[in-house]
């Protein structure tokens, strides 16, 4: 782990991670969001937000059972950048990750003050 997260993290800081479907899985899809909501757990991730429809409720519900405290769902990047945007506080570390087809780059351009591109 890079020194400036762990500095962050012992600070009181929260680990958060942004997490969108992955367009990639096929048939495996639904699993594959399961199992990356309980490994959101065993990395003791502070706060889910899912961004998506069904596959992303699926990596939410996985990772509230596994127990990682606190999920928030959303169903878009703007809806994402804005409720983070309200919660964050200093110290916080934030992964932001997806398929490349969600965008999810958006939000952190967002929460960076930057211009948002598309693809």
């Amino acid at each position: 782990m890079p020194e400036a997260v762990a500095d962050s993290i012992e600070a009181g800081g929260r680990r958060i991670a942004v997490l969108g479907e992955m367009l990639e899985p096929g048939d495996e899809a639904v699993e594959a969001h399961r199992e990356v909501g309980s490994m959101a757990a065993e990395h003791s991730v502070d706060l889910i937000v899912a961004v998506g429809d069904t596959l992303a409720k699926q990596l939410a519900l996985a990772a509230g059972a596994a127990g990682v405290p606190d999920i928030a769902m959303v169903g878009d990047n703007g809806t994402a950048a804005t409720y983070l945007a309200s919660i964050l506080r200093p110290g916080d570390v934030v992964l932001v990750k997806a398929s490349r087809g969600g965008q999810l780059w958006q939000i952190a351009q967002a929460l960076n003050g930057q211009p948002i591109t598309g693809l």
